[in-house]
């Protein structure tokens, strides 16, 4: 499956904000926009006038790497939330965060999304029961996600079951068992990310 490798700190500074692409690195001092803000490339500190198109295209930018998906999934996720019911822009943010990668991480079993998405790759959950390890499913209300019996005894997993994530009230996590399930689908209100989805309307809208 397609993906980015290039450096996550890179994207950071191409957006201008943190994306919080690595983790417990984002909220330290080692994090590469705190220490360098300017624009990655030779003309990163040339001022320029952004364009209406220019600020659409980064705020679409910005979208797809906080869900680490590139330009094809990302159009593929617009177009299904176009022919859905409802505001289009909630309708497309609402299936980005239903995807099992986004969902694992909100759960609190990945430090990041890119961390979560390897997990889920690498086979450690279980969605009803069943093995799962396409990062891009879409879960919908009542799915449960549970940690792989074997996964259980790792370290990493055993230190998620001793602490308590905070986790949207869209989903209901049970740190002791390592099981979250999906009880509501997530609302616009629901979703903590600085996105002004209405500027990737405009511009697919063209």
């Amino acid at each position: 499956m397609a993906r980015y490798t290039g450096p996550s700190c890179r994207l950071c500074r191409r957006e201008g904000e943190k994306l919080f692409l690595k983790g417990d690195r984002c909220y330290s001092d080692k994090c590469a926009l705190s220490r360098r803000e300017s624009v990655p490339g030779a003309a990163g500190n040339r001022r320029t006038k952004v364009s209406n198109y220019g600020l659409q295209l980064r705020e679409k930018q910005k979208v797809k790497r906080y869900y680490g998906l590139l330009e094809k999934q990302f159009r593929d996720t617009y177009d299904k939330a176009e022919k859905m019911t409802g505001i289009t822009g909630e309708n497309l943010l609402s299936l980005l965060e239903r995807r099992l990668d986004n969902v694992v991480y909100r759960l609190g079993y990945g430090a990041s999304r890119k961390e979560a998405r390897q997990l889920v790759s690498h086979g450690h959950f279980l969605v009803n029961g069943k093995k799962v390890n396409i990062p891009s499913i879409r879960l919908n209300v009542g799915d449960v996600i549970t940690v792989k019996e074997k996964s259980n005894s790792s370290a990493k997993f055993k230190e998620l079951a001793e602490k308590a994530a905070t986790t949207p009230k869209w989903l209901e996590g049970n740190a002791e068992k390592l099981e979250g399930k999906l009880i509501a689908l997530p609302v616009r209100e629901d979703i903590d990310l600085p996105i002004e989805e209405h500027l990737i309307i405009e511009l697919y809208s063209k």
